[in-house]
């Protein structure tokens, strides 16, 4: 890769990091309080699930219209309200095994984001495959809230897993083929959408391996 691909990569990979961090640090904050975890899980956190949508619809699609400070301030503000969601996770699973799942997350998506980022085949028509596969989760895991069924449930949390593991290499994929035409100026502000992507991927996978392996705690 060229200078400018490894400062785009670098750059998006801070944010990427610090949006993990101020996530985990506010998971670990109420989790630690029974008050605010009785708090958030109620309606409360179907609004802040809204809310987190709201603005990643912003970034992704009015990036362009947005100051920069404003791109970062709204990044934190979602890892800030993700971190509140985040937190209730620490009701049904024991502490050792979050942080286990989170390890082996981190270390498969250094993996895949590697050869992402390696790879000289093109991986255009895998981008659109998955977006697809994702659209398709979406709505049957819609369904599977009403229908509640625990063997479904197993079945979508593996093809989920499968479908973020590819969106993860076509995402550094992505990252090497777009920085190399972008100009200086928007670096900082494609970065944060860099970010953004990255970050859902390993917390979409974090979350779906945690389903699969996670020790729950005995009630």
């Amino acid at each position: 890769m060229n200078t400018q691909q490894v400062k785009f990569f670098n750059k998006a990979y801070f944010w990427m990091g610090l949006g993990l961090a101020i996530s985990a640090l506010v998971a670990l904050v109420v989790a630690s309080s029974r008050f605010l975890l009785s708090v958030l899980f109620s309606p409360l956190i179907f609004i802040l699930f809204i809310f987190e949508l709201v603005l990643v619809v912003i970034l992704s699609f009015n990036l362009q219209k947005l100051k920069v400070s404003t791109a970062r301030a709204l990044f934190i503000v979602y890892s800030f309200l993700n971190g509140l969601t985040l937190s209730v996770i620490f009701m049904a699973y024991t502490s050792l095994s979050i942080a286990s799942v989170f390890f082996i997350t981190a270390i498969m998506f250094v993996a895949l984001g590697f050869l992402g980022a390696v790879t000289k085949k093109d991986l255009g028509p895998m981008g659109k495959f998955f977006f697809m596969a994702l659209i398709g989760l979406i709505l049957v895991s819609i369904i599977n809230l009403f229908w509640r069924n625990s063997t479904f449930e197993l079945v979508i949390s593996l093809i989920g897993v499968f479908i973020f593991a590819g969106l993860t290499v076509y995402d550094h994929y992505w990252m090497k083929k777009f920085s190399v035409s972008l100009r200086r100026e928007n670096i900082e502000r494609f970065a944060i959408f860099a970010a953004l992507k990255l970050y859902l991927d390993f917390i979409n996978m974090f979350l779906l391996l945690l389903r699969l392996f996670g020790k729950r705690k005995v009630e």
